[in-house]
């Protein structure tokens, strides 16, 4: 029966007509198209320092290089090294990935290929973190394996407490500590992991932003609403809104998306003013300046690059704290009890920028040169981003 089967099979296709060729001469040709299909990532560092940071690749792009489909699991492997490489999946709140993030580290002047196999990938421990902190009235906490960090709510806004800017907690554990800290709320002391030290107040704190109006800084004050839009492994996304404020007598709303990548002392705050009447203001982006001599104050307008090594202290040690601006900064002063960068946003258009924080008590950033080394390497990276070739 197999052999009749096979002659009828010969016989059928020998007179088929034109039209059944031409279909089958499609089919092979797709088939082509799956064979050359992309195996493989390329990272390039141009740049004459390591880089070890997380690149992003647009999903789609990655899906219709690499034929990918919904569902499939993948693997990343070094090529030289054969080790397997952490990746996430980004959403950015969305149903469905947007971005593919891969954390690389690549020698200066060097490239990287990353192999990509299907497979189930290897479970890749978290280094990021965040979450709205409602046992604590209102708190916004996020963190890395370097850093932490908070935002303060609406539920502080009454109480003599109350705090305007972002919060910088010290940490030298490269562990996630946030629900540890608060579950035991005793991170005023440090108990070997760290701890929160930094004052804040009515000032910008550790880098947040506000309009500025007629020689004063307008508060955005506590946030309102959140919204958690990726977390971790490797990075950490979320967006806090505020409620509308007056500066100047103009109406003001602003929206801050706010995200941290696994082994970065700095954040990325993207923030989105609207102005009512009015289409583009004067804003600050503020580290706010201690009364203790002993300080290093770095305002590097040339290369948008503001920092700030605080006055040493016996009890706590050091921290740094750091702006770092893109190309539109106008210029830097300390003024109004802060440093501050100066630029403008234009309504409803989103302004990006860094900042960050590191403790000397760490081990890692231990001097304000090697602060200020830090931030100039990270502004050069920002200037000459790895490339990525699919191939």
């Amino acid at each position: 029966m197999k052999s009749i089967s096979s002659i009828l099979v010969i016989k059928d296709i020998k007179s088929s007509t034109a039209k059944f060729i031409k279909v089958l001469m499609l089919l092979l040709f797709f088939g082509n198209l799956t064979v050359s299909a992309g195996t493989s990532i390329e990272i390039i560092n141009h740049l004459p320092q390591k880089r070890v940071e997380l690149v992003e690749i647009p999903y789609v792009k990655f899906q219709k290089e690499f034929l990918w489909t919904k569902g499939k699991t993948f693997k990343l492997i070094n090529s030289a090294t054969k080790a397997e490489l952490p990746y996430q999946l980004a959403y950015k709140g969305n149903k469905e990935p947007v971005a593919l993030l891969i954390a690389v580290s690549v020698a200066a002047n060097a490239s990287l290929k990353i192999l990509v196999k299907e497979g189930s990938p290897a479970l890749v421990k978290s280094k990021t973190f965040a979450r709205f902190v409602p046992e604590r009235y209102d708190d916004f906490a996020w963190e890395n394996d370097k850093v932490a960090f908070r935002m303060y709510g609406s539920a502080l806004e009454k109480r003599k407490d109350n705090a305007l800017g972002m919060d910088v907690w010290s940490k030298r554990t490269s562990e996630l500590i946030v629900d540890k800290w608060y579950k035991s709320g005793d991170y005023h002391t440090d108990h070997g992991q760290g701890m929160d030290y930094y004052s804040v107040g009515n000032t910008l704190g550790g880098g947040d932003i506000a309009p500025f109006v007629n020689d004063s800084i307008y508060f955005t004050h506590n946030y309102k609403t959140f919204k958690v839009l990726d977390n971790g492994p490797l990075r950490s996304t979320f967006q806090l809104t505020y409620p509308t404020r007056n500066a100047a007598n103009i109406p003001v709303t602003v929206t801050k998306i706010i995200s941290i990548d696994a082994g970065s002392q700095l954040n990325k705050v993207e923030a989105i003013f609207d102005f009512q009447g009015v289409k583009e203001m004067p804003v600050v982006i503020g580290i706010v300046k201690r009364a203790a001599q002993g300080a290093a104050v770095i305002l590097n307008e040339k290369d948008g690059v503001m920092a700030y090594w605080e006055p040493e202290s016996v009890t706590n040690g050091v921290l740094g704290v750091a702006i770092v601006a893109p190309d539109s900064t106008k210029k830097m002063a300390v003024a109004k009890g802060h440093l501050l960068t100066f630029t403008s946003v234009k309504s409803l258009q989103p302004f990006s920028y860094y900042s960050g924080a590191a403790w000397n008590r760490a081990g890692q950033i231990t001097s304000a040169q090697e602060w200020i080394n830090y931030l100039s390497h990270f502004k050069e990276g920002l200037n000459s981003p790895l490339i990525v070739n699919l191939k």
